[in-house]
Formats: C-alpha cells, sequence, structure tokens
C-alpha cells in the first residue's frame, strides 16, 4: 500500500487508507512506501485509533550487487529491485529504521537503496515478500532466468527464515496473471509460502485518471505524451472478495496475510530520549548540576539571598523539572546558548512559553523575567500533563549554522540531525502543477490560480472556490477542459510534493539518530551528494510523539541587524550610548524599554526594520493607539492575529485605552488579570488565571483549556469550557457571567 509519502506516486492520503480498511472491516493493514519512512509514525499512531492493527514497513530497493556501488551497469542491467519489508516486532522496528536510514546514507543513486549485506546484518524481526514485478524473483522470472529466480528466492528464505513469502498481485497490469503463475510454480518447486497483496497507489478505482495527473506532475510529462509511464486502473484499495476472486483455486494466499497480521506485534513505548549532559565530578547528576547552576543564575538576576516569592517559585520549577526528568533537556539548553553567546553570536531573548520559566531566565536560556512579566510556567511545563518542553531559540542569521555545528561536536556527528518538512499542493500550486500536465498556458493557469485567495486566515481550498467564488464557478462550468482542471486539482490538493528541510527544527538524541527514528538525505541544490545533509524522516509532530528531544535554532536576520547596528554606532562614537541622556551601555541588552523618545517614534509610525511590527496592520493599530509603553508592543503583538481582529477586541482594546470607552468588569475578580489590557481577554496566561481564580482549575488544568483553544480543538473547546461554566457556577459566578466569558475564551 502506497500513500502520499511515496511522493508523487502514492495518492492516499493515510486517513483515507485507514477508512477504507475500516469500511472493509479489515482487522490489519500495511503501510508500504517506496524506500522511506515518511508516514509510518503517523499511520501506526492512526490506524490504533481506529482499531486497525497497523503493519510498518516499506517497499525497498536493492541493489544487485554493492549498495555503494554506483557505477553505470550495462545495457538491461538494473538499478535496483524492489523488495517488501515489514516490521514483525520493536526489533524488526528498529532494524528496519536502520535499513530505511542506510539506504539514504550509504546506497542512494537515483533511489536508496540496500543490498544482501544490510539485508542480512538487521534481518531480525522483519518479515519480508518478493514485492511486485519489480522484485528480483519477478525480475527473474519474466526474463526467463529461473536459476535466478530460485536462487534469489532460497537465499531470502534462509536469511529471513520463516519470515519470506513469495508474492502475487491481484491487477490486470499486463504479463502479471503469467508471472503470478510463475510464482505458484516456484512455491511448488522450493516449498515456500505464497501471499497476496494489494498494490495501491490510489484509493477508489475512479481516481485513476487523478492518480495519472500526480504520475505526469513527477515525471514532468504531459498527459497526451504517448511514450510516458502508466500505470494499471487496478492498483486501487480493493476488498477481500476483489482479491479473492483473481485467486479461487489458491485460498492460502490470503489466509496468508492473515497469518503475517497475527504475527505483528508492535506497540511503541512512550519514552523520552534526551542525550546524558557531562556533569561535572563534584555534582552527583545532571539534576544536582542543573540546580546549582539555576541557583546561582538566579542570584545574580534577583539577589542573595532570593526574595521570599522567587524562591518559592524557583523551587516549585525545580521540583516539576526534577520530577519530569528533563533537567538534562535545559542543561543542553543552557549550554549551546552559553557558548553562542561566549562566542560574540548574537541570541533572542526569548519567545514561546519558555520564557515562563524562572529556570530559563535563571540559565540564560531567556533573558525575560517571568515574574516582572506575570508569565506562566505551566504554559512551558504543564506538570499534570507532560510532555518534552520546546523551546525555540533565535540566533543571529549568518552564524545559525556554528551553533548546530557546536552542538554535532559534543554529541556526535551522527547523534545531531536536521528535520524533514513536506510541502503540499495547495489550492493555487495544484492548479498550476495540474494545468502544466493537461496542455495549459501558464499565463492560462496563473490567471485561474489568482482567483482563489490565499491570504493567512482567508485562504480557500479549490474547492471552496469552485462553490463559493462566482467566477471560479463559471469557469467550471465552463467547458470539459476547465472541469477537468478543477476536478484533478481537487482530488490532489493537500497531497505531499516534496520533501524540504525545516528552517529551524534540529534535533539530539542520546547516539545515533537512526537507532531512534529513521533518517534521510537532502540533496545540495546540484543534486550531487557530497555533503548531503541528515535529516529526520518523522517531521516536528511525529519526532515530539516519538519522544525525541528536537530544538528550534531560528535564523532571525534581526538579530544580525541589531548586532552590526551597535558596532557601527560603536565604531562611529566610540561608545553605545542614548543620544539625548548620554546614559552608557554595556550591551544592546542593557538599553532599557521605557525610554520615552521610542515611543514617539513608534506612535508615529516609526516601525520600519522592527520585528513584527512592520505591517501596515500593526503600524495603524500602535499609532492609533498612541503607543506609549512595552506593554502597548506585547497587546498589540497579540492583538493583531485574526481572531481578535474579527471579534472587535482590538478596537475595544484601543478605545478603551484612549479612554474613550469606559472600562468594565464582568466581575469583580477579574479587575486584577484584565487591568493591564483594559478588561480585554488579550493573553492566553488571562485565560489561564480566569480559568484558576473563577473555576477553580489548577493552572495545570487551565493549560489544558488554554491549548485547546490555541489549537483550536473544537471537540476539547466544547468539553473545557463545559467544565469551566459548570465550576463558576458552582462557585456561585452568575451563570451568563461564565457563559459571556466562556464565549470570549473561544
Amino acid at each position: 500500500t502506497h500513500s502520499e509519502y511515496s511522493l508523487l506516486d502514492g495518492a492516499n492520503r493515510l486517513s483515507d487508507l485507514i477508512r477504507k480498511a475500516t469500511e472493509f472491516e479489515m482487522p490489519a493493514l500495511a503501510l508500504t512506501d517506496h524506500g522511506c519512512m515518511f508516514g509510518a509514525w503517523n499511520f501506526h499512531k492512526m490506524a490504533r485509533k481506529e482499531g486497525i492493527k497497523p503493519i510498518v514497513g516499506m517497499e525497498a530497493y536493492v541493489a544487485p550487487g554493492d549498495r555503494r556501488d554506483r557505477s553505470r551497469g550495462g545495457p538491461g542491467d538494473r538499478a535496483y529491485y524492489h523488495l517488501v519489508l515489514l516490521a514483525r516486532d520493536l526489533q524488526g522496528y528498529k532494524n528496519l529504521c536502520k535499513l530505511s536510514s542506510i539506504g539514504y546514507t550509504e546506497g542512494f543513486y537515483h533511489k536508496p537503496r540496500l543490498d544482501r549485506e544490510v539485508l542480512a546484518q538487521y534481518n531480525e524481526g522483519i518479515i519480508v515478500s518478493s514485492a511486485c514485478m519489480a522484485g528480483e524473483v519477478a525480475r527473474h522470472l519474466q526474463g526467463g532466468n529461473q536459476s535466478g529466480a530460485r536462487e534469489a528466492a532460497e537465499w531470502y528464505a534462509n536469511v529471513f527464515d520463516g519470515r519470506y513469502y513469495l508474492e502475487v498481485q491481484a491487477h490486470g497490469t499486463p504479463g502479471q496473471a503469467e508471472l503470478n503463475q510463475q510464482i505458484f510454480d516456484l512455491s511448488k518447486e522450493i516449498g515456500l509460502p505464497v501471499v497476496a497483496t494489494n498494490d495501491a497507489h490510489f484509493c477508489t478505482a475512479g481516481d485513476h485518471e487523478a492518480h495519472d495527473i500526480l504520475l505526469c506532475i513527477g515525471l514532468g510529462k504531459d498527459h497526451d505524451d504517448p511514450n510516458r509511464m502508466k500505470y494499471d486502473q487496478g492498483l486501487y484499495f480493493k476488498n477481500a472478495d476483489e482479491i479473492a476472486e483473481q485467486f479461487p483455486t489458491n485460498p492460502e494466499v490470503l489466509e496468508n496475510t492473515l497469518e503475517i497480521a497475527d504475527t505483528v506485534d508492535l506497540v511503541f513505548e512512550k519514552k523520552y530520549y534526551v542525550p546524558e549532559f557531562p556533569v561535572p565530578e563534584d555534582h552527583d547528576n545532571e539534576s544536582d548540576y542543573l540546580e546549582h547552576l539555576a541557583l546561582e543564575g538566579a542570584k545574580e538576576r534577583y539577589g542573595d539571598p532570593l526574595p521570599l516569592e522567587i524562591k518559592e517559585r524557583f523551587d516549585y520549577e525545580m521540583g516539576v523539572i526534577k520530577g519530569t526528568g528533563y533537567a538534562g533537556y535545559f542543561l543542553i539548553t543552557a549550554d549551546f546558548i552559553r557558548w553562542a553567546r561566549d562566542n560574540d553570536i548574537p541570541v533572542g531573548p526569548g519567545r514561546g512559553s519558555a520564557a515562563g520559566s524562572l529556570v530559563s531566565y535563571a540559565l540564560g536560556i531567556t533573558n525575560i523575567d517571568p515574574i516582572r512579566f506575570d508569565l506562566l510556567f505551566e504554559r512551558f511545563l504543564n506538570p499534570e500533563r507532560i510532555s518534552m518542553p520546546d523551546i525555540d531559540i533565535d540566533f543571529c542569521y549568518e552564524r545559525r549554522g556554528e551553533v548546530i555545528d557546536y552542538t554535532r561536536e559534543k554529541y556526535g556527528k551522527d547523534a545531531v540531525g536536521q528535520i524533514i518538512t513536506f510541502g503540499t499542493m495547495k489550492s493555487r500550486a495544484v492548479i498550476k502543477d495540474v494545468g502544466r500536465v493537461l496542455g495549459f498556458e501558464p499565463s492560462e493557469t496563473d490567471r485561474i490560480a489568482k482567483l482563489i485567495p490565499n491570504a493567512p486566515g482567508q485562504a480557500f481550498t479549490v474547492q471552496e472556490a469552485v462553490d463559493g467564488l462566482k467566477e471560479v464557478k463559471a469557469l467550471y462550468k465552463q467547458d470539459d477542459r476547465h472541469r477537468q482542471l478543477f476536478d484533478y486539482s481537487m482530488t490532489l490538493e493537500g497531497l505531499a510534493r516534496h520533501s524540504s528541510v525545516h528552517a529551524a527544527g534540529v534535533v539530539i538524541a542520546p547516539g545515533p539518530i537512526d537507532d531512534y527514528v529513521p533518517v534521510s538525505t537532502q540533496r545540495n541544490s546540484n543534486g550531487s551528494d557530497d555533503d548531503a545533509m541528515v535529516v529526520t524522516q518523522y517531521d516536528m509532530n511525529a519526532l515530539e510523539d516519538a519522544g525525541m528531544l528536537k530544538m528550534d535554532f531560528l535564523g532571525l536576520k534581526t538579530l544580525t541587524v541589531i548586532h552590526d547596528s551597535v558596532e557601527i554606532v560603536k565604531a562611529r562614537h566610540g561608545k553605545l550610548a542614548n543620544p539625548d541622556t548620554g546614559e552608557e551601555y554595556a550591551t544592546v541588552d542593557d538599553i532599557p524599554l521605557d525610554d520615552p523618545a521610542v515611543y514617539k517614534m513608534i506612535a508615529r509610525g516609526g516601525t520600519a526594520g522592527v520585528f513584527q511590527f512592520e505591517s501596515n496592520l500593526a503600524n495603524d493599530k500602535l499609532r492609533s493607539m498612541g503607543c506609549d509603553r512595552f506593554e502597548d508592543l506585547v497587546a498589540t503583538n497579540a492583538l493583531i492575529r485574526p481572531g481578535p481582529l474579527d471579534s472587535g477586541m482590538t478596537d475595544v482594546f484601543i478605545e478603551r485605552k484612549l479612554g474613550r470607552q469606559d472600562v468594565a468588569y464582568p466581575h469583580p475578580d477579574l479587575e486584577q488579570i484584565l487591568s493591564p489590557t483594559y478588561g480585554v481577554i488579550v493573553y492566553q496566561e488571562q485565560v489561564m488565571r480566569i480559568a484558576s481564580e473563577l473555576a477553580s482549575f489548577t493552572l495545570g488544568e487551565a493549560d489544558v483549556l488554554r491549548k485547546a483553544v490555541g489549537k483550536k480543538n473544537a471537540e476539547l473547546i466544547k468539553s473545557e469550557l463545559n467544565k469551566f461554566v459548570e465550576r463558576a457556577v458552582g462557585r456561585g459566578i452568575d451563570e451568563k457571567i461564565a457563559v459571556d466569558l466562556a464565549e470570549q475564551i473561544e
């Protein structure tokens, strides 16, 4: 079964495959994408959720000789054969990860290739079948080389003892029926079991034409090219009866599919994989060393002895960090940030939920005081719903690579890698791709594509455009040519089109990454293998589920500009100082946040080059409110998002700040929480505080509500807000007030 992760070859979404398996009452389903495991983790998770046993596998490419041999063979020689590999258990999954990785890192030549050497080395726990018409056994049989077919089958049967099957398929590709009979004959001759498989590249028989278009996109061919590759119409997801009809005298080939499914027992253990941080001899362990460093840092930030409020917050956070076992995570992060600063690499002050951690502030991971800005630790690390912390770090755009190189040197080149991401065929792009294949002129598809809105928060799918936009609907009805363009585009929209490297994501493993998850390589822009970049085969979300330590090393041009500007000022004036007061600053971090001249500049629209405030929208709102304090900048950053803009909250905030509208609080307990924002709910921390104060949520429970709202999880939002209203009313809050607050939060 091939999903969209058999890039530009499979047209099946994982959800569609699982839906079909459920519809056909299949107990199990295998995923065997070409040479990769890109979709394996998500497939396993989604299938188990729907009660389908997931069989994780891949259709591997096997070199006829040494996997490292990239010499061109003679006429008729093949660069690779196909082979189906399935993980029987956890050891099989680990070996599958190794094999898939080796195909990219050692055997890549047109495709990620394995060879018999590594198949033998990593055979444990893997079930194998001889694959399609492109398999080694099949190629030999089709070429009349009976002895070659027998030798290959016997070699695999010997290495994968009791785990090797010859394979027949139920579709009408020319030569398939003859090959099936040859496979049955070989089976009788050497006593090997035969299994029937369904080589599904698209979901239903009606999707064949759309899949054909997808192939053309991948191959760069025109649809009417008579010499291009075409797939059989029968390569769709069939039910058991359709397969059985093809093998009326060999029911055992279907029974063997159930035998394989029964054999498979792959359950992923929920673990987190964090490298060990080297701890000095005078400290017992990571937790002890972390507490020492953090306490020293806190004393530098807040004074010695620590104020009682700071000490209580410090002890609480350290207790949670120790209890969750994440001390190593903080040590690793603090270490490479310290290295960057020591090497004069500009580092951002911190972004996201990590700014809510006092320990992060004490360690120098962030440079934002969570006490001063009333930021909540539970938003960063929720003790009631433990998940790996997530720290995003901004580095100078020009020197970000040096920090990644440092982590590679410290933890091992094969233990640090970047993260894959998948580009999908979005509405405008799929129109252009499909249009090219169908023979539309580029100017035609450009004009059509531009009719479909794609602005953030207002993007239309092709289906939505056809249904809801008069001009697009008219084109759809204009003629068969345009109808085809839109129909194929609707079918293919959203499928993965290509893989690339995530702009910021880095994963750090306790050892070689492919001991934990599969890796692939990204070729250089010239297509050469020299210094090909190693990236994970799983994307950011799957890596998080798999328990891997991932971080965002963001390259921020603004930091580079600030750094260069400071150097220019120092070179010109000999110092970094306030031009009005003459006050000198050792570093840019020492510049205060309350300089009136800065806010006068911003209030009159001087935000060109200011990170996150350059847009016309941000500039307009800052001028409208007469921005005169740092808190106005913080609020504006939250208020110029689609939700607050659409609900009118942004304008209410501005009117109240300017005194044109009275500040009102639905309940007296809200005044302390909402007074900094004039009674308007602006921040997620305020949502958490409201849930805590009015409905007696713990801050851990309140974080679940915050996350539901932030992720727009409708089902969870409804559940959590119902709980909020019920608890608030139970505490004596008027139901109308509770319901109104719930609606504002939503």
